[in-house]
């Protein structure tokens, strides 16, 4: 019974999971309070990436994985300088660059395949790596918030300023989140390509970035299992309204607004307990 069910939604199972990477990666910037949705970017970049080594190099799976992580690492350390000078809805807009321009590469060049995307992609993924990876990126997760590194990430989400004068390193603390959330974004874009067997360039411009901004704002920020929260909630939802056609996307949208409306912090409100 189990297998058929599995067989039946493989693909829902895979989605929930990666999707959780994904939220991870927002999380990492938005615990240091800031703003950057250039997820979408780094999932594209680490998702082409694996795809070209898998499909030209013939690379390992593990290595092709590393490599989705290293290199949308990378591009984080070259641009957190100049973006992370910037703030709030600034931030933001530069971040969505990245993906836009990435987007416009990849449709313009034969090395992705242009605007046709890239098919024919082995499936090398299986629910306990998914899974796997997922749990320990949480448990990570959990392990830096009990930590001295986990106090001073929420003392500069709450007030940057204050945390600067309580001796915290704020530009290194950002550039060292956003190259965490480029690293996950990237494996979960590795992940993702190698579960549905393509990509294309439009499945990581805005509407990506903004759909994983969405897993964090429905969960909430006051743990990483808040996002991972929204991320199963946004990703099984349309699946359940599939009844409704095109109106699923509208009762999707009116969920997050009431979200935000009305549970400011997320569903899940309660944050990790912390030693020392």
């Amino acid at each position: 019974m189990f297998d058929s069910f599995f067989f039946s939604y493989q693909s829902l199972i895979f989605a929930v999971g990666i999707n959780g990477l994904l939220a991870l990666s927002m999380y990492t910037v938005l615990a240091v309070g800031q703003l950057s949705v250039g997820q979408a970017a780094f999932m594209g970049l680490g998702a082409y990436v694996s795809t070209l080594l898998t499909l030209d190099a013939h690379w390992p799976f593990v290595a092709v994985l590393l490599a989705a992580m290293v290199v949308p690492a990378l591009a984080a350390l070259l641009i957190g300088g100049p973006t992370l000078k910037l703030t709030g809805v600034y931030l933001a807009l530069a971040t969505i660059a990245l993906g836009e321009i990435l987007r416009i590469f990849c449709n313009a060049s034969d090395l992705t395949g242009g605007a046709l995307g890239l098919s024919g992609i082995p499936n090398k993924t299986s629910f306990g790596l998914i899974f796997g990876l997922l749990a320990l990126a949480l448990l990570g997760f959990v392990m830096v918030a009990r930590s001295k590194l986990g106090r001073a990430m929420e003392a500069m989400r709450e007030d940057e300023v204050a945390a600067g004068v309580m001796g915290v390193n704020l530009p290194a603390m950002k550039l060292g989140a956003l190259v965490v959330s480029a690293m996950l974004a990237g494996l979960a874009g590795a992940l993702n390509a190698h579960a549905n067997s393509f990509i294309g360039p439009n499945d990581y411009g805005f509407d990506q970035a903004v759909t994983i901004l969405s897993f964090a704002l429905l969960g909430g920020i006051g743990s990483p299992f808040g996002p991972v929260l929204g991320a199963i909630i946004l990703t099984v939802l349309p699946e359940l309204l599939t009844a409704l056609h095109d109106f699923k996307l509208v009762v999707n949208g009116l969920i997050i607004v009431i979200a935000v409306l009305f549970m400011p912090r997320g569903l899940l409100v309660w944050r990790i307990g912390r030693v020392g």
